[in-house]
């Protein structure tokens, strides 16, 4: 089993004060099912290679009895297959590194570097497809090579095992967190029991990445082995993760934004517009994408078109304000069973968000930061996939009509951004042309010659 790293970051030797492996010798380190040895096969100024070798004993394993599912012989795959084995030397070989610590040279460990990792034979029951999704969301570019079952039996066809190479500038302590996460998800038989910890492991190695990255639900089903009550409690952590704020910045801010335009009675006309638009769409089953306090899903409770009506939001506590102003408790059972609210991300695919004619997404894609928003397009259009899509958004172009509101600043705290028309019209033609959508156009709100509509929203129809 073998890791190579290299990098040609001048001088390419600060790789082994990065690794605190010298280059100039060979070290060994005994590991509960073998030996791991870092050897350097190159070490100049110029370019720097640090290899990682496992040396696993199957034999061992049986005779200690070391878990592992399906070993039930002495001849198999693990000494040369990376796996759970290499997560496990990478923790305890290059721990100082993954943690991101240097004595020698501290400001290169949140610097990127130009790195090239090797993995002489990883697995993917999925094929090519599989690694490229994995591995490419983090920057990284990605070359494969699969081996057949047998050279001289091609007609066979291809095996599970690829050599791969991934190159990218990163961090070093991100690029072995990524392979301490990502190999033990592609082999999928981990070789010690999966409890608790792992969770905690699994979080603590993917901060920074995993919460944002489009296969999260993949990657920690796979990881933590689809152990249900593992992979929701690693879920519930991961959103908890992702809201910006606590609740009181929270609605502090959406104040801020509310005085902002309050003089227009804004919200209510884009509320009301969005309701005349799903109306005419016929639409019956509808989904209010990042429903806040529920003031969208009131207006639709008053329309007896709308027989299904669900509300999804990161926030556990803007779905309990929600509730209480909607009192959902209170309603009849008729009523009740209309509305539905639950907690999830829009950035990863969630089951729940299938089956509904339509879906909006009121002043919400501003607040997320851009491989969110990539995020939130695969998984609404590509994933959801209503026949009909709502979105609105600020038009940056109209601020200057905003009292009090300084040149430059956004409407709220936390929007990430803020489109003109242009920029807008051109985000909603790319994500139609992928997805298979057709899209207009409609101003909300007093439509100024120069600047345009305080609003803008997109419609989104499947194209016939």
């Amino acid at each position: 089993m073998l890791l190579t790293i290299s990098t040609t970051h001048r001088p390419a030797t600060d790789l082994g004060h990065l690794l605190h492996k010298n280059p100039e010798r060979l070290q060994s380190f005994p590991l509960p099912f073998g030996q791991a040895h870092v050897f350097y096969p190159e070490a100049t100024d110029d370019r720097c290679t640090a290899a990682l070798l496992l040396d696993v004993d199957p034999v061992g394993l049986i005779r200690r009895g070391v878990r592992f599912a399906r070993l039930d012989q002495y001849v198999n795959d693990r000494p040369y297959v990376a796996s759970s084995f290499l997560s496990v030397a990478i923790a305890r070989v290059f721990g100082t590194a993954l943690a991101g610590k240097s004595k020698a040279l501290p400001e290169l460990v949140d610097t990127a570097l130009p790195l090239e990792a090797r993995l002489a034979v990883l697995p993917s029951a999925g094929g090519e497809d599989v690694l490229r999704r994995l591995f490419e969301p983090l920057g990284y570019e990605l070359h494969a090579v699969n081996h057949p079952l047998d050279e001289n039996f091609p007609e066979w066809g291809d095996s599970r095992y690829f050599t791969v190479t991934l190159k990218g500038s990163v961090r070093l302590r991100d690029l072995l967190a990524h392979l301490y996460v990502l190999v033990p998800v592609l082999d999928r038989e981990k070789h010690y029991w999966v409890g608790e910890d792992e969770v905690e492991k699994l979080l603590r190695r993917g901060e920074g990445w995993l919460a944002t990255h489009p296969e999260r639900e993949f990657i920690v089903n796979r990881y933590l082995k689809f152990y249900r009550s593992l992979t929701s409690e690693a879920f519930a952590k991961l959103l908890e993760s992702e809201e910006p704020d606590n609740d009181s910045e929270r609605e502090a801010r959406e104040s801020e934004e509310e005085a902002v335009e309050e003089p227009l009675h804004l919200n209510e006309k884009r509320l009301g517009t969005v309701v005349a638009v799903l109306r005419a769409a016929e639409a019956r089953r509808v989904l209010d994408l990042g429903c806040g306090s529920g003031k969208l899903i009131r207006e639709l409770m008053r329309e007896p078109q709308f027989e299904r009506i669900a509300g999804v939001d990161i926030s556990h506590r803007a779905l309990e304000v929600a509730t209480a102003r909607l009192r959902l408790e209170r309603l009849a059972p008729k009523q009740r069973e209309r509305v539905e609210l639950f907690q999830t991300a829009l950035t990863y695919r969630d089951k729940r968000l299938s089956g509904f004619d339509a879906a909006a997404a009121v002043e919400v894609i501003e607040h997320l930061d851009p491989p969110r928003l990539r995020s939130f397009g695969r998984v609404v259009f590509g994933e959801a996939r209503p026949r009909t899509i709502v979105v609105t958004t600020p038009n940056r172009e109209y601020n200057v009509k905003f009292a009090g509101l300084p040149a430059g600043d956004f409407r709220h705290r936390d929007h990430r951004f803020e489109w003109t028309r242009a920029e807008f019209e051109g985000w909603a033609g790319e994500i139609a042309g992928t997805f298979g959508y057709g899209v207009r156009f409609l101003p909300v709100g007093p439509e100024d010659e120069a600047v345009g509509s305080p609003t803008q929203m997109a419609i989104f129809e499947v194209a016939p």
